[in-house]
């Protein structure tokens, strides 16, 4: 089951921006997260530039590389988003669990 949230007008949180947001809480970096998903650092970065506008603060606070190196963290708020999302995420898994398991039962095996 893949879920597909909309928060508000225009603002939709579905299983490709909860996962960029992992993937920037685990690397450390909105490129090397877009690189892992198989997402263009262009994609990456609008993804999480729509993000940060839609909401009262930023997901996603990022420093620009040179010398020091520079990164992305989530934001405590950014925490809390993809938090609510998985956990919005599991309680629906749980909810449908018993009829997606019957309606697989239903459909052809394969030759």
């Amino acid at each position: 089951m893949k879920l597909r949230v909309v928060v508000g007008p225009g603002v939709g949180l579905g299983p490709g921006k909860a996962a960029l947001l992992e993937t920037i809480d685990q690397t450390g970096s909105i490129s090397a997260a877009g690189r892992s998903l198989n997402m263009s650092y262009k994609r990456a970065w609008s993804l999480v530039e729509a993000l940060n506008e839609h909401f009262e603060e930023p997901l996603v606070i990022s420093s620009k590389g040179g010398r020091a190196g520079g990164g992305a963290s989530l934001t405590p708020l950014g925490r809390e988003v993809l938090d609510a999302y998985r956990e919005m995420e599991r309680l629906s898994e749980e909810a449908v669990d018993k009829l997606l398991r019957r309606l697989r039962r239903k459909l052809k095996t394969s030759s």
